[in-house]
């Protein structure tokens, strides 16, 4: 069984915050290192299992599918399928881009699978699913990005199991315009697309990404009708300002909710980690963003961006 991340450990004891810089209870690799530790105390490791884990997981290979909780090495993997939850990946498992922080593969991808979008339907109504998320690889080689693919998984989802809120995380197919109003037509209740981190540091962590043009994405989302959501990684070397800068962003173009956690590392080819980010400061980021007027903040260590996305939605939804 592959290790994870405990979500749930108990966060160390309340320590105040330095207005405007880095929290004190904040820890750099080479902090740990000096303490003879790898991890600090509120993240920890555990064996994911159980039914509801093994049903996933037959049900995955069973129906030849990815998941981006398998490829992009995602911590909550155990607890989220142990709840009977995963986030379907669309589109292959090798993505045109190179973000410095992804686990998922990099390099030529090969053909569509045309029949991809039924297996993710049926799977979803085998799983009795009520909100199910539906991601994608980059496949900038296509002319709509795969637009078409990502439509009709949310309409099939929609004709097999009637009354399943979709919520799809997308690329910014490259800004086009064309290839988001296919998705947008199929009108997904929750369109997420991640800015992943702060304007400055895009250049190392996205490079092949530009932010004004994915808050772009998340505004003609907005404009279109639909809830928007969007997540950054804290970790990457961004400063406490740059976070509330880009959340500001976010509340000038209305954004209905907002994911917050931290990076992790997953290979040693990967973007370090810069610093361990203390749970308190994850809970002054909701309370900032909340008061900007964001209609929901989930900040925390283990926050990923489909991680309790069924929850996130409901005041969204029904607000």
């Amino acid at each position: 069984m592959p290790v994870v991340y405990d979500p749930k450990p108990e966060p160390p004891a309340p320590r105040s915050s330095a207005a405007g810089g880095y929290h004190p209870g904040s820890l750099t690799p080479e902090q740990l290192k000096a303490q003879g530790r790898r991890l600090p105390p509120w993240i920890r490791g555990r064996i994911a299992s159980g039914g509801g884990y093994s049903r996933i997981r037959s049900l995955v290979e069973d129906k030849r599918l990815n998941t981006v909780c398998e490829e992009a090495q995602c911590p909550n993997l155990g607890e989220c399928w142990s709840r009977g939850t995963a986030t379907f990946m669309i589109l292959g498992d090798t993505c045109t881009r190179s973000c410095g922080f992804c686990a998922v593969k990099t390099g030529r991808p090969g053909d569509l699978d045309l029949d991809e979008p039924r297996r993710v339907a049926e799977s979803v109504r085998a799983m009795g699913l009520k909100h199910t998320v539906v991601t994608s690889v980059n496949r900038d080689e296509l002319k709509d990005g795969g637009a078409a693919i990502f439509a009709e998984t949310i309409e099939l989802v929609r004709d097999m199991s009637p009354g399943c809120r979709v919520e799809v995380l997308t690329p910014d197919f490259l800004g086009d315009t064309e290839a988001l109003d296919i998705v947008f037509s199929a009108k997904p209740e929750i369109f997420n697309h991640n800015l992943e981190t702060v304007p400055r540091l895009y250049s190392t962590v996205r490079p092949q990404a530009v932010y004004a043009r994915s808050l772009q994405v998340l505004e003609r989302a907005k404009d279109a009708g639909l809830k928007t959501k969007t997540g950054i990684m804290v970790g990457l070397g961004e400063s406490p300002d740059e976070v509330r800068e880009l959340m500001e962003d976010l509340a000038a173009i209305e954004c209905d909710i907002f994911t917050i956690g931290q990076y992790l590392q997953p290979t040693q080819r990967h973007l370090p980690i810069v610093r361990f980010v203390h749970p308190d400061e994850f809970v002054e980021f909701k309370h900032t963003g909340e008061e900007m007027g964001l209609g929901h903040v989930e900040a925390g260590p283990m926050v990923r961006s489909s991680y309790h996305a069924e929850e996130q939605s409901e005041g969204v939804m029904a607000g």
